[in-house]
């Protein structure tokens, strides 16, 4: 007995082309390219019988072939350290609207910190052909700054700012953030004050604001306390390392800046759990202002950065730069955007 096999699919068969989109709605397919590039050239009432006629056949626009036709496709890839980073996700959100407000849309990569990862990123990125590119802080590698320096399209660094440098940035002055830490906790009356790391091997921003603190100590004539948790201990275990082994040294902080706001409630719910008041024993002072950072219990003091500012002035300056819309007049100065202290209960 045989059994008859079913002759496989090639891959593609069967799939709609732009042709009989255009068939179906009675107009030529240069007319459905306009839709999809140039909608704005498309009447709206032409442009709901192609949308219509879209949802209907299932057609999917070949972007891969668009884009080699134009030499340049509708995506902006970008680079940041953790997708899944909850600091970083109003500005993923306000870029991909800004974007998406424009019919360009947003493909991410994550670099989990490592100069390694980013530059196969920035890599693979290049290759397709992007309408932009966009990448986090100053710190990259030697092959990554070439590929920057070298790329035909627009090229933005967030979440930092150094004017000095080529790309166009959009972000603020890292160590200038540990400076207003370290003197907001300075005016309450704090001295002994200790500065916890990221656990994540490659954060080289948080080593800035380390560095704003320490040297803002110092100037206090005051001597800075640095704990570096173990490398790659999930956040909430290394707030807890850092809270246990601080207050259990020789000379125990008043105060403890986190380099981030799990870190901080990792070391605030370990204070609780052995006993110590928050912050009548120990403040706490946390970076990023994370959703759950005012539902603590004392609430966690931090500094809040302009996370979706900066997702959409980078999409904004992307858009002007590839022509997509006007600026609004004579260009601003450069100048870095604010973070802000959120003064709460834990400092």
């Amino acid at each position: 007995m045989t059994v008859d096999k079913p002759a496989r699919k090639r891959r593609g068969a069967g799939r709609v082309t732009l042709s009989q989109v255009a068939s179906h709605v009675g107009v030529s397919a240069i007319t459905i390219s306009r839709y999809f590039n140039q909608p704005e050239q498309v009447s709206e009432e032409l442009r709901e019988r192609i949308q219509s006629a879209v949802a209907e056949l299932g057609y999917v626009p070949n972007l891969v072939a668009g884009g080699l036709a134009s030499a340049r496709g509708r995506i902006v890839g970008m680079v940041i350290p953790n997708i899944s980073g909850p600091i970083f996700a109003n500005t993923i959100q306000g870029f991909s609207d800004t974007l998406a407000r424009h019919g360009y849309q947003l493909l991410l990569a994550s670099s989990y910190f490592s100069e390694e990862q980013e530059e196969n990123a920035v890599r693979a990125f290049l290759g397709w052909s992007p309408a932009a590119l966009v990448v986090t802080s100053h710190f990259h590698s030697p092959a990554t700054e070439k590929m920057l320096a070298e790329a035909d399209i627009p090229v933005v660094e967030i979440w930092d700012y150094r004017p000095e440098r080529t790309p166009l940035q959009i972000g603020f002055l890292h160590y200038e953030v540990g400076v207003s830490a370290a003197r907001y906790l300075l005016d309450k009356g704090y001295r002994r004050i200790a500065f916890v790391q990221n656990s994540a091997a490659g954060d080289f921003s948080a080593l800035e604001r380390r560095d704003g603190y320490a040297d803002t100590l110092r100037q206090a004539g005051l001597q800075p306390q640095v704990f570096a948790p173990s490398a790659d201990l999930p956040p909430f275990e290394a707030g807890k390392q850092a809270m246990d082994q601080l207050m259990n040294g020789a000379s125990p902080p008043h105060a403890i800046i986190f380099a981030n706001d799990n870190l901080a409630a990792g070391g605030q719910l370990a204070a609780q759990r052995a006993g110590l008041r928050i912050p009548g024993d120990c403040a706490v002072m946390g970076f990023g202002d994370y959703a759950f950072a005012e539902m603590l219990l004392p609430s966690l003091t931090t500094i809040r950065p302009p996370a979706l500012q900066i997702g959409q002035q980078a999409a904004t300056s992307i858009l002007q730069a590839l022509g997509v819309i006007e600026p609004p007049g004579e260009p601003p100065a450069p100048s870095p955007l604010q973070c802000h202290i959120m003064e709460r209960e834990s400092a």
